[in-house]
């Protein structure tokens, strides 16, 4: 059982929570297992020092700002860049020299389809060394449209 699996002060009868979770799983891994499993199987060759438990928690958590900046940026080089340089927004989940690992993560989960064939670990190493090019100095407005 997960720590997000205790549900004592929750208010939300038990089908709602069960709707709510399954909503979710389709939101984070919109193919299935065979999905997760891939993600997963992908993250421990990336950083295998590191729980995957801890790398799913960044990899959504960038995922969602991702998402939410794609809505508003004008392009999704713009998103990707306020992603790497923006720390204020997800510093207490993602520390700074993370986000472009999180960041490859998505952007390749992004370009698979039901196959669910991921690029290989040298492949996302190298999308992490590209990301890493665009850290510049701390916006100072941080991001004016979240």
């Amino acid at each position: 059982m997960a720590l997000g699996d205790f549900h004592l002060f929750s208010w939300k009868s038990k089908a709602t929570q069960k709707k709510e979770q399954e909503e979710f799983e389709i939101w984070a891994f919109p193919h299935g297992k065979k999905q997760r499993d891939n993600l997963e199987a992908l993250m421990r060759e990336v950083r295998p020092k590191e729980q995957v438990a801890f790398i799913l928690m960044g990899y959504l958590t960038c995922k969602e700002l991702y998402e939410r900046y794609l809505k508003r940026a004008e392009s999704a080089e713009v998103a990707i860049e306020y992603m790497i340089n923006s720390e204020k927004f997800y510093k207490n989940i993602i520390k700074k020299n993370e986000m472009s690992t999180y960041m490859a993560l998505v952007l390749a989960d992004a370009e698979i389809d039901e196959n669910c064939i991921y690029p290989s670990a040298d492949e996302i190493r190298e999308k992490i060394r590209e990301l890493e090019k665009l850290r510049k100095e701390p916006l100072k407005k941080g991001i004016p449209w979240i």
